[in-house]
Parts: C-alpha cells; sequence; structure tokens
C-alpha cells in the first residue's frame, strides 16, 4: 500500500465515523419533529437536495471530482441506489410504528450481515477470520446495548420483519453506493440518488395519512436539521469514505451510530444509560477495531 494510498484511507475512516455521528442524531430529529416519521424522512431528502445541487454544480468536472453521468445506464444505477435508501428509510419507519424502537433500531443495524454475505455471494469477495469476529463483536455489543429495551413478541413479528427489510435495503445501498463512487463523486452520487428516495418516499408519506405542514418555525428548524446534519453531513461523509474503504468494513464501522445515539439520548432525554450498555458500547468499538484491523489488505 502506497502513503497515498493509506493517507486516503485514513482520511476516509475519520469521514465515515464522521459520518456516523451524523446519522446518529437522526433518531433524536425524528422524536422531536412535528411531523410523523414517514413525512419527517421526506422532507430529510427535500430539504437536502438544494444544497446537494450546489454542491456538485460547484465541483470542477472530471478530474478528482469524478465523472458525470453520461447515458440512462448511469442514472438509472444511481436511481436505484436512492430507491435503496428509500426502501430502508421506509421500512424503518413502519417497522418503529409497528414494534418498539429499541427492536426496529437493533435489527436495521444488522445490515453488515447482508453487505458481508451479498459481497461473498455476488462478487466473490473473502473475509478474513479477524474481520468476521470484529463484525460479530460488534453485533454483540448493539445486542447488549439495546438489551434493557429490546424484546421479542409475537404482537410485534411484523414490525420486527420490517426491521430486518430496512437493514437489507441499507446494506444495498451501501454496496451500491461503494461501486458508484468508483466513478462518480459524492456530490453527484448524493444528488441523483437523493432525487430518486425523494420521489420514491412522496407518495410514502402520502399514503401514511401524516401531515406535511410543520406547525411552527422550530418545527421546520429541526426538518431543515435532520436535512444538513444527519443526512448531508452523515450519509455525505459516509458516501465519500466508501471511494475508499469497503463496504463490508463500513457497514461494520456504522455500528458506532446506536452507541452514540443512546450517549444523545441520555444528554438530550435523561434516558438511563447504565452499565450494561456502556459495556455494549465498548464492545462495539473493539470489535470495529477488529473489523478494520481484519479488512486490512496486507502491503507489499
Amino acid at each position: 500500500m502506497t502513503p497515498a494510498i493509506a493517507r486516503a484511507q485514513r482520511i476516509a475512516l475519520i469521514a465515515l465515523l464522521c459520518g456516523a455521528v451524523g446519522i446518529a442524531f437522526a433518531p433524536i430529529f425524528v422524536r422531536l419533529s412535528e411531523l410523523g416519521p414517514s413525512a419527517t424522512a421526506f422532507y430529510r431528502l427535500f430539504f437536502a437536495l438544494p444544497a446537494m445541487l450546489i454542491w456538485m454544480m460547484a465541483e470542477p468536472d472530471g478530474g478528482a471530482a469524478g465523472q458525470r453521468p453520461a447515458s440512462a445506464a448511469d442514472y438509472a444505477k444511481l436511481a436505484l441506489a436512492g430507491l435503496f435508501f428509500a426502501g430502508d428509510l421506509s421500512f424503518w419507519h413502519w417497522s418503529i410504528k409497528l414494534t418498539s424502537v429499541a427492536n426496529a433500531t437493533l435489527l436495521a443495524n444488522f445490515a453488515p450481515i447482508f453487505v458481508t454475505l451479498g459481497g461473498f455471494l455476488l462478487f466473490a469477495l473473502r473475509f478474513s477470520r479477524t474481520f468476521l469476529l470484529g463484525m460479530g463483536l460488534a453485533m454483540v455489543g448493539a445486542i447488549l446495548l439495546m438489551s434493557g429495551s429490546f424484546a421479542l413478541s409475537m404482537d410485534h413479528v411484523l414490525g420486527d420483519a420490517l426491521g430486518l427489510v430496512s437493514a437489507v435495503f441499507y446494506a444495498a445501498y451501501l454496496v451500491a453506493v461503494g461501486r458508484l463512487r468508483g466513478r462518480f463523486s459524492t456530490a453527484t452520487v448524493m444528488l441523483w440518488s437523493g432525487l430518486a428516495t425523494c420521489v420514491a418516499l412522496l407518495p410514502v408519506a402520502l399514503v401514511s395519512g401524516e401531515s406535511l405542514v410543520a406547525t411552527t418555525a422550530v418545527g421546520w428548524g429541526i426538518l431543515v436539521a435532520l436535512a444538513l446534519v444527519s443526512h448531508i453531513g452523515g450519509q455525505g461523509l459516509i458516501a465519500y469514505a466508501l471511494a475508499h474503504l469497503p463496504a463490508a468494513f463500513s457497514s461494520v464501522a456504522l455500528m458506532l451510530q446506536p452507541a452514540i445515539a443512546a450517549v444523545l439520548a441520555w444528554f438530550l432525554f435523561d434516558e438511563a444509560l447504565g452499565t450494561l450498555q456502556a459495556t455494549g458500547a465498548a464492545v462495539i468499538l473493539f470489535g470495529i477495531f477488529l473489523a478494520r484491523r481484519g479488512s486490512r489488505r496486507p502491503s507489499g
């Protein structure tokens, strides 16, 4: 590995972890939103689009910024990534309605399993034992983190199943973005995939029967903050990182998000963060560390 590649990967890792912090704020903004979860998800993309357009227009054509879409196939691939993300948000929000928030959040964070399985089945990727051990530990840590409020019940089977479906869609989104970033810039991927997500989420919000109009300036401000912090800041940094880091490792590193969300909920909403939850957060961090070691290619 050359020094330039190593430096790019270090920067990407920092961006990925900062992206995890950005998306960790999403449940907080959703909870504070005056609108329902589906309408809130729609505005998350809708208010992000102008900023992403300005970002893309400010980039030079070609070079380090990446190519511009040049064919219907290019736009279709970008739209497909957006549809995967729309599926993730839609199924996750419906999961929240039909099961507990803890169940929905934990099951949605099973995405690394599907990213790894997809890489093995679709692209013949091989993963080291160290990486698999790290992924397993990170998932055990997430279970410990959520164990105080996670519960299986026959009454919540559909909601729990939708939580897993959202994990499949998010895994597909990460893989798609990782491959698109080989050709297109972060802003290009975010704009065109985000436009497809927004178009797909509008009918979901309308069918849900939720209001699309916030009643106060604070309510609108929360929606704008969700777009800027969690989507542009969070998903944007993640998309940047996926050009330099494997999607499988990135999905494991993003399991830092529920740990950060738990700390934020403790700080903002006085939700208890006991010894078991703190232990779970520490196990997640150690699992991410092992997964990073196991995903590095030997130099030379």
